[in-house]
């Protein structure tokens, strides 16, 4: 679709050569395409939900019911299905196809639909010629296809499409476009081959089976430009192949594509691809067909410009360039330099880890070289052995053993140290080495001098360039890096880290008192401030940034990565790898299982105090309520004595006298005859 969206209208039609019974079918249709300007305005769907809306996209929308999409579809001029990546596509495709063949009437002008399907749905077909297995299929077989197993829905939908496009092609015409498995960008089925070999995890790319059978391929771009062709030249034909040139076997095709890494093959059994998070059935299916077929037609009648006629194997180098391009696959280049002890290795490390890059120590690269040579003299590729002359076989190992013993000599007249020629040499080819070159690296410390530094990046000048002294020294791009970062700290500090470090670390190292404090002069005095290996790096304008270690006394550097990372930026590569991310989901999922315990019994706790604290203020509430009604009680007593003697000296004796007068005389009102008697004998009025 991107390639699409800047196709210029009609540019397959021009150089075109319209064959007189052409003409006049499509006389109408050249006319109205080659008056159209600008480019195709390309509007759809996104296969992933919420997903960003591409670039190339004039518009993306969604729906809820067909209804709603119908609509779409009926606006459009071409309507493209994609049924090859993806199988959900297939019932929807099938109602869109009917839908538009019901509404033909109410068509404004001519609508073209195009299923893009999958050669898979001639993987049975038996070949034209039975006494000639090898003979190609080609477009005039497609009514004998037959489809594999698990693909006969998509060569159910296309008999539908090429059925419902035979009624009235003036007014809506149908093609199905059968596809060889495509790569190119992203690569698609093939990626799981280019991740593997960019990852170089493995000594050997995987090659699923024997690796015989043959794969039709195209280049996703060259499928596009078929696409345009029937867009635009309305063909004959209903049925349409689109596939380039190559008929490579699937071991050619991996031999290729591992040159992206180790360049070696390893043949697994087919079963073994499923064990790969990375491939699905479908994809299986898809790289163990065996098909040798030819696309006559798009090369007889339509104008494509192609990319990779010849296929992957002719192109793989442009499509290695694709492939790290499309996915930003980057590699990262850093050094980090300093003194003894102040912190390189230990940096280093931790930025590999992070960014994923090679840690180079110049001892493991030494070690690594001289490992690599004696294995070369005892054990040649056995596969490389095949695929070139025996005496060149012959030469390599002698070459190697060469070398080999000029090493060991150079190693035991100097103590078992190399002089810097090896070294370089060394370093170089691991620097240079696929995994490098892929993924990045991290010089740990090395190179440690103003020659070394010129040496290992420099690349020769002519002499008219030398002679500019303006000019930017020549450096090899390849394999210098990007950012440099240079680890300051004083004498002193170095100093107290040293002797700070614990024995066991200490053992058989430089680190020792002695030891240290001659390597610390040595690199003091070879980078002088006039002949710093930093001055070469300032000279081909790659300025180094420096940090202050001594500022930090955190041992872990953090402060010093955290400064790093933010001047390098976000890593460009494939991110956690699949254990890696499952690692990491476990390690989530058992924090938040521990954040949710400790919450539960954080909970549990505070509510176990407070139901405390609840019972605790109910006693003491109690309590306190008791204290009150003992103190008013008190009170009330305490109160009344007064009150009290006061009625038994004036008024308990008049009224004791009166309820014996009203008992006696018996009165028929005897409250009236008691308030009487109390008034006349009140002690106060007498």
């Amino acid at each position: 679709m991107w390639h699409l969206s800047n196709c210029v209208v009609g540019a397959s039609l021009e150089e075109q050569i319209i064959d007189e019974e052409q003409i006049e079918e499509e006389a109408e249709t050249v006319k109205s395409v080659t008056l159209t300007k600008g480019t195709y305005q390309v509007v759809g769907t996104v296969s992933v939900p919420d997903a960003k809306q591409p670039d190339f996209a004039f518009e993306v929308f969604s729906f809820t019911a067909r209804e709603q999409l119908l609509e779409y579809l009926l606006d459009c001029d071409i309507i493209i299905y994609n049924i090859a990546e993806s199988t959900e596509q297939i019932d929807e495709a099938s109602w869109a196809v009917s839908a538009l063949h019901s509404e033909i009437e109410n068509f404004e002008g001519t609508k073209i639909f195009i299923l893009l399907s999958t050669i898979m749905t001639w993987t049975l077909t038996k070949p034209s010629d039975p006494e000639d297995s090898e003979a190609p299929l080609t477009e005039d077989d497609y009514r004998r296809r037959k489809a594999h197993p698990n693909f006969k829905d998509h060569l159910s939908l296309e008999k539908l499409v090429i059925k419902l496009g035979k009624t009235k092609k003036r007014k809506f015409a149908t093609y199905v476009v059968a596809s060889g498995l495509v790569y190119g960008m992203e690569e698609g089925i093939f990626h799981y081959f280019f991740k593997e070999a960019w990852l170089g995890l493995n000594p050997a790319i995987s090659c699923f089976g024997e690796g015989k059978n043959v794969v039709p391929t195209i280049h996703v771009k060259d499928l596009a430009a078929v696409l345009q062709n029937v867009m635009e030249r309305k063909p004959k034909s209903y049925y349409i192949l689109a596939l380039d040139d190559s008929k490579h076997k699937l071991k050619e095709i991996v031999k290729a594509v591992s040159k992206l890494g180790p360049g070696k093959i390893q043949h697994v059994p087919e079963g073994d691809a499923l064990l790969s998070y990375d491939l699905t059935q479908s994809d299986l299916d898809h790289l163990m067909v065996n098909l040798t077929m030819e696309a006559f037609y798009i090369r007889e009648n339509f104008n494509i410009h192609w990319v990779a006629e010849a296929g992957i194997v002719e192109n793989i180098q442009n499509l290695i360039k694709e492939y790290k391009q499309s996915r930003t696959l980057l590699p990262l280049k850093v050094a980090i330099l300093g003194p003894p002890a102040v912190g390189k290795s230990s940096v280093a490390e931790k930025l590999a880890k992070y960014y994923k890059l090679h840690h180079i120590k110049i001892k493991d690269v030494i070690e690594g070289a001289i490992a690599n040579l004696e294995l070369k003299t005892t054990q040649p590729d056995v596969e490389e052995a095949e695929e070139t002359e025996e005496e060149g076989d012959d030469l390599a190992v002698r070459d190697a053993q060469e070398l080999l013993d000029q090493v060991k000599e150079n190693m035991d007249q100097n103590s078992g140290r190399l002089v810097d020629s090896f070294v370089i040499k060394f370093m170089k080819e691991k620097l240079l080495s696929m995994p490098c070159q892929n993924q990045g690296f991290i010089l740990d410390g090395f190179p440690k001098t103003y020659l070394q530094t010129k040496e290992l990046f420099s690349v020769e000048e002519d002499e008219e360039e030398e002679s500019n002294i303006n000019k930017v020294p020549q450096y090899d791009k390849i394999i210098t890096p990007e950012f440099i970062f240079s680890l300051d700290a004083s004498d002193e500090f170095l100093k107290n880290r040293a002797l700070n470090l614990p024995e066991s670390v200490v053992v058989g190292t430089h680190y020792t008192q002695d030891r240290f404090m001659r390597h610390l002069a040595n690199f003091r005095e070879q980078n002088a401030e006039d002949e710093s290996l930093l001055n070469y790096f300032d000279e081909i304008e790659i300025h180094p940034v420096h940090i202050d270690v001594s500022q930090d006394n955190d041992a872990e550097n953090t402060p010093v990565i955290d400064d790093i990372i933010k001047i390098v930026g976000s890593a460009k590569n494939y991110g956690p790898t699949h254990d890696e991310l499952k690692e990491l989901q476990r390690r989530e999922a058992d924090e938040r299982l521990a954040k949710e315990t400790a919450e539960l019994v954080e909970r549990e706790r505070r509510e176990a105090d407070e139901a405390a604290e609840k019972v605790a203020r109910w006693e003491e509430w109690n309590t306190r309520l008791e204290e009150v009604k003992r103190q008013e009680q008190e009170f009330l007593e305490t109160h009344s004595i007064p009150l009290r003697n006061y009625l038994m000296q004036n008024v308990m004796p008049t009224l004791t006298k009166g309820l014996i007068e009203c008992c006696k005389i018996r009165p028929n009102d005897p409250v009236d005859f008691l308030a009487e008697y109390l008034f006349k004998n009140n002690p106060q009025i007498e």
